[in-house]
């Protein structure tokens, strides 16, 4: 084996390893790294091996590290910001494990910042606050956490003799029973079938295991801070293979994102807010958080996103205003050296005036259904991260609790491959993929319409504030695209955008599914017709 940097060509010469992992951010490294020390690995990434989303992450790393807080009191805030939707075992068990998670990429080299207050083992980490927490507990490098994050990870992958990493590898489908030389109806996963995007050739990748950490579906809205490949791949993929998928309507919107005609989708953290940056509205002046919840800018995501859109809506507004810049212009560089540089080079100064944010789609709260183990439905498939619905966010992801759910779950999936090894058969002969009855699209241009056409209605009728009508109106028109992108996936050879645009056909109709079967206003499924909580909170679960 060999590792390959994220700009070389690969040309594969085994595609069968003891373990696949599909996805190269946070999750898919993390679990790399623990099963390398024992086990030959395989990563796929879609793009190069930076492009996912834990490298836009700006914020940081929820944990419990100051003196004063306390694991209950992590326990709690995220219990609140997820609407009671979420799992209290699985809670306890991320927010327990959190310590050692951020232990374990100081020791990688993630230079994370110091200077706070010393705590009882002698440690003296730069915390900040974000909306929905009780405590400082963010540890962070500056405002480019994610990038600092996916570098160490990176680069210690790389170094590893029992990591292959593979960039520009497209999955399309999981490999199932049905795929064996020998027809099975097994439901075990062996691998993947995925598009060299170079080489226009679709490879079969084999393993004992599969651990999808392929990030969410954020690219099915119009908006959306996500990356540009965050179109629900594994979320797609595990669908087809027969798991579940729950909580699918919880779709984070955050309240800042950069409204500018130049730049799309750059994020303003929201440390930003828990640093003292308020928002006003830029007609009035009026600073109007106060007037929707009494944490004001510290409220959850979910709360301070419908208070813009409300205010954007109201007045006929194109942003609200997020203003910093009453707090000391040194202050403001030093925590935010990478938002002051990208802003001052579009003109806007944040040490003298405010900054033009409006919400956008931030996380896919729901996902693949899994347990403690990081285990799907589906045997041999194991999920981490993005992907999941753990049971750890609920209603809604309490902010810099993201990145933490892909260490303590990238770990996991590693912890219980290996402890179960013995009890995963080795793949056997699968059938090399079959195009022999397609050929090369003539209209590619019905692909960029279909990704319109989803992004757009998807941002009218499915976004941060829904109607019963308009997620009926979402339902009628993804049935037709369904038909449209079915016909033409079995006409024509894959591309990269074809498989994209069928996961985004797939994640839509399950978020407009799963929005239509919940009769309440909970977290960050807001509906106009069902404005009060039910009495009990309850999982969507759909069941292929």
């Amino acid at each position: 084996m060999y590792n390959v940097s994220c700009n070389d060509a690969v040309k594969i010469e085994a595609t069968c390893f003891d373990v696949l992992i599909i996805g190269s951010g946070a999750a898919g490294l993390t679990a790399a790294l623990r099963l390398a020390e024992s086990k030959k690995v395989a990563v796929l990434a879609k793009g190069s091996l930076s492009e996912g989303a834990t490298a836009w992450a700006q914020g940081g790393i929820a944990a419990v590290l100051e003196p004063g807080d306390s694991f209950e009191d992590h326990i709690r805030d995220t219990m609140v910001a997820g609407g009671g939707l979420n799992s209290r075992a699985t809670v306890e068990f991320v927010v327990e494990n959190a310590p050692a998670a951020i232990d374990r990429l100081a020791k990688l080299g993630v230079p994370f910042n110091m200077g706070g207050p010393v705590n009882e083992f002698g440690e003296d980490w730069h915390l900040t606050r974000e909306g929905g927490h009780s405590h400082r507990r963010i540890v962070h490098v500056d405002d480019a956490t994610g990038w600092a994050v996916q570098q160490a990870l990176e680069k210690a992958a790389a170094a590893n003799p029992n990591i292959t990493l593979i960039p520009d590898r497209v999955a399309i489908d999981l490999i199932l029973g049905r795929h064996q030389a020998r027809f099975s109806t097994s439901g075990r996963i062996h691998g993947v079938y995925a598009l060299d995007r170079k080489s226009g050739k679709v490879e079969t990748f084999t393993a004992r295991a599969t651990i999808l950490a392929t990030g969410g579906a954020g690219r099915t809205y119009l908006y959306s801070t996500a990356p540009r490949g965050a179109t629900g791949d594994g979320i797609a993929m595990a669908w087809r293979a027969g798991c579940r998928v729950s909580n699918m309507e919880m779709m984070q919107f955050h309240p800042t994102c950069l409204y500018n005609l130049e730049v799309k989708n750059f994020l303003i953290t929201e440390a930003v807010r828990g640093e003292g940056g308020i928002l006003k509205n830029p007609k009035s002046g009026h600073r109007y958080m106060p007037d929707y919840d009494e944490r004001a800018e510290l409220a959850p995501r979910d709360v301070v996103a419908r208070a813009n859109d409300a205010e954007i809506k109201r007045d006929g507004l194109d942003y609200v205003h997020l203003d910093i810049s009453h707090k000391p212009p040194e202050f403001v560089k030093g925590h935010f050296p990478n938002i002051y540089e990208k802003l001052i080079g579009l003109g806007i100064d944040i040490t003298k005036g405010p900054i033009p944010v409006v919400p956008a789609q931030h996380y896919t709260c729901g996902g693949v259904l899994v347990n403690l183990d990081g285990r799907t439905d589906a045997p041999g498939l194991y999920a981490a991260g993005e992907v999941t619905q753990s049971g750890l966010h609920g209603a809604n992801r309490l902010a810099s609790n993201s990145l933490l759910e892909c260490f303590v779950f990238g770990d996991a999936c590693a912890n219980h491959i290996l402890a179960h090894w013995d009890r995963l058969p080795p793949p056997p002969a699968i059938r090399p993929w079959d195009e022999s009855r397609v050929t090369d699209s003539d209209e590619e241009v019905v692909i960029a319409q279909c990704w319109r056409e989803i992004r757009n209605f998807m941002w009218n009728f499915v976004g941060i504030v829904r109607t019963t009508k308009r997620l009926e109106r979402a339902q009628h028109r993804i049935d037709l695209l369904r038909r449209e992108v079915e016909e033409y996936y079995g006409s024509f050879r894959v591309t990269a955008d074809l498989i994209e645009l069928r996961n985004l056909v797939e994640v839509a109709d399950l978020i407009i599914r799963s929005a239509l079967h919940r009769k309440e206003s909970r977290g960050l499924h807001y509906n106009t017709d069902f404005p009060n909580l039910a009495t009990e909170a309850i999982d969507t679960i759909l069941v292929p």
